[in-house]
Formats: C-alpha cells, sequence, structure tokens
C-alpha cells in the first residue's frame, strides 16, 4: 500500500452466517497488503475472540478485540416493546479495562437485554465506558439513522451524547461506500458533523466477504442463515459486491478527499493494545476462608481414603514394604499437585463427587487418564486402584508439561443436573457456567445447504454427499484425494460444479451456538470479568468461548458427564432390593463370576457398555474373555488403528502364536497383553525401564512419537538409542528396532486408565445382565421410554432371554417398567403418548385409594389436568 489502512469494522465466521471471513486467510491478507492490524467486530457476540488474538500471533498484523453491538436508543436494557427500534454500534478494546468492560456489556446485553438481539443500553453503556473507542456504524447506527432520515439535529444530539459517554477522542464518525446510494447522504452529513462538533471521521468497509468474487458465497451463506432460496426476491440479501477486505487504494478512489479519515484508522489502531495474557490462573479456592491450608484439607480426606481403601493405620509409620511404596507414590504425587499449583482442584472435584454419592446419585468409577492417580483413588474422585492396573500418574499430571489435569466425571444422566447445581450453590451462580460449541459447515453439510438454496433435488444432493468419506475431520480437498470418484464429479457433473465453488469458500464457517454436552466452567470470580457470557437454550448462563478458549483464559473446565448406563445400573440394583431384598455394591462385585463371562463369550451382550456392536461380539467370540484385564484390552483393541494387532492378539491368547518380546525387561510391562503393546502407559513404562527416561520424560516421548514429525523423531530416537545403551547396555540396532515398534503403535495406543474405567462399567453392566436380568432389563427398557424407535428392540431381548413382556395395567403397572413373576410388567410411562406425569399420577392415586374398578371409576378418579382425553384414550 502507498499508505497503511486498518479495517475497523468486519464480520469473521464468527458471526453466524452472516461473516464469510476465515481467520487464517484474513491475516494473511492483511499482511500481504501490508497492514498493521485488523479488528473483529461480529455482531453482539465476541465468541471468537481468543481464537483471533491466537491466529494474529502467527503473523506481523495486530488484532484488535472488538463488537458491533445492538443498543437502545431511548430505552432501558430489560425492555421488550417490539416497537422499540435498536441501532449498532461499534466498540474496540484499548487495553485490558477496555476488554473486560467489552465482556461485560456483551454479558449484560445477552444475559439481561436480549430481545431477538442481545441489547445494550446507554446507562449500562455508560458505566463500562472506559477502555473503549467507539464508531458510529454502518447504516444501522443511530446517528447515520439520522442522517438517512435527514434529520441532522437529531443526529448531532446523538453523536454529542456517544462523545459523552466515551469522551470526544473516544467517539468517531463512520463513513462507508458500498455503492449505496444512502450513504452519500450520511458521508455528507458525517463530514457535516466533523466541521460543526470536531469528531474524528474514520472510513470503514463492514467486511463481510474476504474477496470480491465471494460475495455471491455470501449470499447463499444469507439464504441458508434465513432459510429461504436464492430464487426468492424477497430474501435478505446485501447490495452489490463491494462488503470485501479491500486495499486501501480501492478506498482511496472512493473518499479521494478523506485521507484524514483514512490515516485514522491507522492512529485507532495503534491505541489498541489489548492481548490475551497466557498463564493467568482463575481457579476456584475451595475454601477461601478456610483456617487450614488447603494442602492439609487435602491430605485430611486423602489419609482418612487410604485408611479405608488400602487398609494403612498410620500413615506417618508405614507397616511393610508394600505400605512404604504406597506412600512413596503418593507423596510423590501431592508434591507434583502442590508445585503445579492443583490443591484447590483436587479438593473441589472431590468435593463435589462426595456431594453426589452423599445424595444417592450415581457416580462413574473414572474414565480418562485420571484413573492412574492414587491421591485421586484415596479422595475418592475415582474407584480404579491404579497400582493394580499399573497405572501411571504423568500420564494424568506430567510434571515435565504442565497442563491442566481433566477428570472427566459420569453422572448418572438423569441427575447430574443436581450436582452441577450444587457447584453453583457452593460457588457463586455468577461463578459457575456451561460452555458453548460452535457447529460448522462441515464438508456433507455445506453441499446439502448450498443445493437447498439453489433448488438442486434432494436425492442429488445426498448423492453427492455420499461420496465424500466419513470421516469426522474430512474436508472438500481431502474428499477429492480419497474419493476419486468424488473428485471426477467435482469436475464433470453439473450440478455439483454450481455447488463446489460456493461450498469452497463457506467450508468451516460456523452455523450456529450450542452448549458443550458436558463441560462446565468455576472461576475465582465473576465470569463476566473473565470472558463474556451468553445463555443456553434454557435461558442458563453460558460462556462464549469454547472449551480451549475458557481454559486458555485461566478458567477450571470440567466435564461432568451424563452416562445412561449408571441410571441403569443404580436402578437395577434398586429394582434387586426391592423384589429380593439384596443390597448390592456395584462398585466392589466379584471380579471373577463364571455367569458374567459366560454371557459375554457367547455374545449376548446387548445393553452391556460398550460390547453391543456385532464387531465387538465378534471379537469376543474369537478370543474369549475369561478375566477383567481381557475386558480392558478388547475395549482398548476395539477401534481401527489397534484393530491390525488383533489376529496377533487372539492367536498368541489362544496359544496359536508364541508369545515374544522384543527384550527381557518387556516382559512384565506387556505381559497382560500378551506380548502386544496395547495402552499408551505401556510406551512410558517401556521408555523408563529401557532407556531411564522419567515417567514424565517418557510422556513426551510417547506424544512426540503420536505426531509423527520426522525431526522430532529424529531427535527422540538418538535419545531412546543413547538411553538403551546407557542403561541397559542394549545394542543400538536392537534399541532401534524396539523404537521403531513402540513408534509404530504410540501413534494409536490408547489410555489404559481410560480402558480401565470402560471396562469396570462394562463388567457391572454384563454381570447385572447375567445374574439379575428381569432388573437389570427392566431398568435399560425403562432408560428407553420415549424412545419408540429402540423399545422394540429391547422388548423383543427380553421375550428371547425367556422374560415374557406383561401387557400394561393401570391396576398392576407402575410407571417404569418392572420385574413381575418370571416377567416384567410393561410401564405406562411407555406407552405412547402417556408419559411420565401422566403415569406417575395414575400410580399415585392408585396407591392412594387403592385399585380402579372400571373406566367410569378410573375417569372420577384420575387427575384430569395430568390425564386428560389424549392420554386416556391411549
Amino acid at each position: 500500500m502507498s499508505r497503511p489502512f486498518v479495517h475497523l469494522h468486519l464480520h469473521t465466521k464468527y458471526s453466524m452466517l452472516d461473516g464469510a471471513c476465515h481467520l487464517d486467510p484474513l491475516f494473511a491478507r492483511a499482511a500481504e497488503l501490508g497492514m498493521p492490524a485488523v479488528a473483529m467486530t461480529d455482531h453482539g457476540v465476541m465468541y471468537g475472540a481468543l481464537d483471533f488474538d491466537n491466529c494474529a500471533s502467527k503473523t506481523p498484523v495486530k488484532p484488535i478485540i472488538g463488537c458491533e453491538i445492538y443498543i437502545n436508543a431511548r430505552e432501558p436494557l430489560t425492555c421488550r416493546d417490539p416497537r422499540v427500534s435498536y441501532h449498532h454500534l461499534v466498540l474496540l478494546a484499548t487495553d485490558t479495562e477496555g476488554y473486560l468492560n467489552l465482556a461485560k456489556i456483551n454479558t449484560a446485553a445477552h444475559l439481561e437485554g436480549f430481545y431477538y438481539k442481545p441489547r445494550i443500553d446507554k446507562t449500562t453503556l455508560a458505566a463500562h465506558a472506559k477502555g473503549l473507542i467507539a464508531l458510529s456504524a454502518c447504516m444501522q447506527g443511530e446517528v447515520s439513522s439520522h442522517l438517512r432520515n435527514h434529520s441532522i439535529e437529531s443526529a448531532r444530539a446523538a453523536a454529542v451524547e456517544y462523545a459523552d459517554i466515551f469522551g470526544k477522542d473516544n467517539f468517531f464518525l463512520e463513513m462507508q461506500d458500498h455503492g449505496i446510494a444512502e450513504q452519500q447522504l450520511v458521508n455528507e452529513g458525517m463530514r457535516q458533523l466533523n466541521r460543526e462538533l470536531g469528531l474524528g471521521t474514520v472510513v470503514t468497509n463492514d467486511v463481510h466477504y474476504l474477496h470480491r468474487e465471494h460475495a455471491q458465497a455470501h449470499e447463499i451463506m444469507l439464504a441458508i442463515q434465513t432459510n429461504t432460496l436464492m430464487s426468492d426476491p424477497r430474501r435478505m440479501r446485501y447490495e452489490g459486491d463491494n462488503f470485501y477486505f479491500k486495499t486501501r487504494e480501492e478506498l482511496e478512489r472512493l473518499f479521494p478527499d478523506d485521507a484524514d479519515a483514512l490515516d485514522r484508522t491507522v492512529e485507532i489502531a495503534e491505541r489498541c493494545n489489548y492481548r490475551f495474557k497466557k498463564g493467568v490462573s482463575h481457579y476456584p479456592k475451595f475454601d477461601p476462608d478456610g483456617k487450614e491450608p488447603p494442602k492439609e484439607q487435602l491430605l485430611a480426606v486423602a489419609y482418612e481414603g487410604l485408611r479405608r481403601h488400602y487398609g494403612v493405620k498410620d500413615v506417618h509409620h508405614p507397616a511393610d514394604d508394600a505400605e512404604r511404596e504406597l506412600l512413596k507414590r503418593f507423596h510423590y504425587e501431592v508434591s507434583i499437585i502442590e508445585k503445579t499449583g492443583f490443591i484447590d482442584y483436587f479438593l473441589v472435584v472431590s468435593d463435589f463427587v462426595r456431594y453426589a454419592r452423599s445424595q444417592g446419585i450415581p457416580v462413574g468409577p473414572g474414565r480418562g487418564s485420571g484413573g492412574g492417580s492414587v491421591v485421586a483413588y484415596a479422595m475418592d474422585i475415582t474407584e480404579i486402584e491404579p497400582l493394580k492396573y499399573h497405572l501411571i500418574f504423568e500420564r494424568f499430571l506430567n510434571p515435565d508439561r504442565v497442563s491442566p489435569p481433566d477428570f472427566d466425571i459420569d453422572f448418572c444422566q438423569s441427575r447430574r443436573g443436581e450436582v452441577i447445581d450444587y457447584v453453583k450453590r457452593k460457588y457463586g451462580a455468577d461463578r459457575v457456567a456451561q460452555i458453548a460449541t460452535f457447529g460448522q459447515l462441515g464438508a456433507k453439510t455445506v453441499i446439502r445447504d448450498i443445493a437447498r438454496v439453489m433448488e438442486i433435488p434432494l436425492d442429488r444432493a445426498m448423492a453427492f454427499t455420499k461420496l465424500v468419506p466419513d470421516d469426522p475431520k474430512i474436508n472438500l480437498q481431502k474428499a477429492m484425494t480419497d474419493n476419486p470418484e468424488f473428485a471426477t464429479a467435482c469436475r464433470q457433473d453439473p450440478d455439483l460444479m454450481r455447488i463446489m465453488p460456493h461450498a469452497r469458500v463457506l467450508e468451516g464457517l460456523y452455523r450456529n451456538v450450542g452448549m458443550h454436552a458436558a463441560g462446565v466452567v468455576i472461576g475465582d470470580c465473576a465470569l463476566s470479568e473473565v470472558v463474556p457470557l451468553t445463555k443456553d437454550k434454557e435461558g442458563a448462563p453460558m460462556t462464549q468461548y469454547a472449551k480451549e478458549d475458557v481454559e486458555a483464559c485461566g478458567l477450571l473446565k470440567m466435564d461432568f458427564l451424563g452416562l445412561k448406563t449408571l441410571t441403569v445400573l443404580h436402578e437395577a440394583a434398586e429394582l434387586v432390593k426391592r423384589t429380593r431384598g439384596l443390597s448390592l455394591d456395584l462398585s466392589h462385585l466379584p471380579e471373577n463370576d463364571p455367569p458374567t463371562y459366560a454371557l459375554l463369550n457367547r455374545g449376548d451382550t446387548k445393553g452391556v457398555f460398550q460390547l453391543e456392536s456385532p464387531g465387538m461380539v465378534k471379537l469376543i467370540g474369537e478370543i474369549g474373555i475369561s478375566n477383567l484385564d481381557d475386558l480392558i484390552a478388547v475395549i482398548a483393541l476395539f477401534r481401527p488403528g489397534p484393530m491390525e494387532m488383533l489376529p496377533s492378539y487372539s492367536a498368541r491368547k489362544t496359544g496359536r502364536e508364541p508369545i515374544t518380546y522384543d527384550h527381557p525387561l518387556l516382559e512384565p510391562i506387556l505381559k497382560e497383553t500378551y506380548g502386544i503393546m496395547v495402552y499408551q502407559e505401556q510406551v512410558q513404562r517401556a521408555a523408563n525401564v529401557l532407556a531411564g527416561y522419567s515417567l514424565g520424560q517418557a510422556d513426551l516421548l510417547r506424544r512426540a512419537m503420536g505426531k509423527k514429525k520426522k525431526e522430532i523423531m529424529d531427535e527422540e530416537r538418538g535419545k531412546f538409542v543413547a538411553g538403551c545403551e546407557r542403561t541397559n547396555n542394549i545394542p543400538r540396532e536392537l534399541a532401534e528396532k524396539i523404537f521403531d515398534n513402540i513408534a509404530a503403535f504410540a501413534g494409536y495406543g490408547f489410555n489404559q486408565a481410560h480402558s480401565v474405567g470402560y471396562g469396570i462399567i462394562s463388567y457391572q453392566t454384563a454381570y447385572m445382565k447375567a445374574n439379575f436380568p428381569a432388573e437389570f432389563m427392566a431398568a435399560q427398557i425403562t432408560s428407553e421410554i420415549g424412545n419408540f424407535d429402540k423399545l422394540p428392540g429391547f422388548i423383543t431381548e427380553t421375550t428371547d432371554m425367556g422374560l415374557p413382556m406383561l401387557r400394561p395395567d393401570v391396576n398392576r403397572s407402575a410407571a417404569r417398567f418392572t420385574p413381575e413373576g418370571d416377567g416384567i410388567r410393561y410401564g405406562l410411562a411407555g406407552i405412547k403418548n402417556v408419559g411420565a406425569g401422566a403415569a406417575e399420577s395414575v400410580v399415585r392415586e392408585r396407591e392412594a385409594h387403592g385399585p380402579f374398578k372400571g373406566l367410569m371409576d378410573f375417569c372420577e378418579r384420575v387427575d384430569p389436568q395430568a390425564v386428560n382425553k389424549r392420554v386416556l384414550e391411549a
């Protein structure tokens, strides 16, 4: 460029189905044009602020964090009058205070002012104006709207009001030219206000797509957003093709007499210097007013757990070598947890898990790498004994590469919300929220959506999407590479040739915001002091940032997962207690139960966690399940990569192939999996034993092997070979062979702790089905109430098991399915069009006043609010 220019009004892909600017190409284009900075001003949201900052860090272009907000001109934040108009206003953060104020403004607009759009009012704006620069926005801005209506007096009053709110040097008048006649009227009015009030003018271009040739793709995207057709003359559209990332030269031709307004973009950009700070922690304090230090509280909980789980009578005086080893491991873990600053994290998780158990809410044994922690086991966060399964703490929390530990906790699906409510009560509702996710226009979705708005028949669109491989990470370019038939169709099929130019532009853009299925964030202060918030579909607070960005802002993210299997197990155990008088402890079932293994080996696994698929049934039939270790290994092996090892695993297990080891030191590590590497932890132990790596360093090696970058692999190979020679005098040639064998596996190795957690739940479900079939199947079918696609399959399964399904009966049935005699009684809530509320109402009346005597008696006694005509007919 002849002189620098900065785009200060720009909509990225985070302006859902309105902005068509991908971030990396945006920064590449800005750098190519020599622009020193670029702003993000998405409509009413800050969804992509941290992503924008991260993408900028790969270029010399400075990011400016902003937002184009919606503002009520005269009415308060909470106004819900449809006659009240709102306007646009662009805000840019200059510093940390400005970013925090922008986040608070955004949060207030979403949580308090949302009415069709997230709206703000001028009172709230004035309270949070520091650190912000405001621009008058497009023709929807308040000043511009008055100018369009030929009311210079109202425009002047609005401009003065904004200058008073932000300060005269922090409010600027935008001028734009997209070839729209009204803009010339607005621009002349802005120049007049500049002369009269001394307010600076600034040229912007309201960028919605990167290149002029993307204009039609953007129109198609708007049609997708508004669910209209391109042939519809009334559809929403932007006039012309000028809403792209223009050069200064292009803008100079449009504004030949406004060089100062072009230069002012750079002056404003120089004042906007907010960047996200990494490494700042906002983790909650478990007990901020506690008299005891957090470490002492952790030790008190964990010592009690050591006594209960391991029988350690005196934690300060171990009774034997086994206790000495246990306590050595325990105190090592505590030292790492303390050094990395996660004492409070463990206390927080332990507390809400204990709360759940105290309320009878089923909690899973543990999933993910957290099962490798003795401290977590002692604190009852997990029910996985790490030493029994040779699990490694450093796979969970690595002192050589500190990243936040991540406990993924499974709760009963129907009561998961109670645990989240407890966390909100304990830490404050303003400090807890769920986490946003963003739905993309993926390779298949973008083809279908474009085909719809271009009126290409659905069957044609479906035929095209079937040519795209079923891979969660697939994109259009990779689809063409992987499937030559798709590539040929892209070149030759006239309908697909119409779709693809626009699909390439729109692919990967965001189409909607949703709520993360499990993620919950907890902070040490009001979350709006750190990140902007919005609402989920139920009206509860939700972060505007996705989970990676939430964590990068220093907030504690945890997964509160709802697992239906836990609900089924809990209900089955309750039914056993009710029907047989037996109290079952699912956490301490006998591990060598012959009926359970017989059920698994004959393939009777419908309803058994993780083991239902035909492929899994076939695998179990081939290799046989003899113990819990076999079950854990099968779960790890049944995935695309490790499946290559299944024939050898099966042959070794059944004695058809000898079990061999590359080195005798590997035998203790690989014996449980017949000499074959199955788990990531085995990689760590091999590097530790053979080459002298610490377990933390071994975890870094495992990660490096998984990425398979040649320069890194060459460096790691040298370290490994030298370590083998130094530690165990292993010859270079053998050490290299071992390295290659480990590297071949490491890319698809499975987390053993995770497999153990899943294996335990699989065993529990198989045990209940094998030993208490009526109770288990009644609970299983109850879990599918309302899912009338699945119910018939489970009812057929019960009949095949010799458990007749007894018909629904208003005098015999409970609301849910229940064991009765040698069969299962159909639950009233399982009748289509009845539902749980009506069914429970009928049962309550029957239990209170006895059986129903007939139809008239039934009609007279039931609550007509719950049992209406439709329910009665059903």
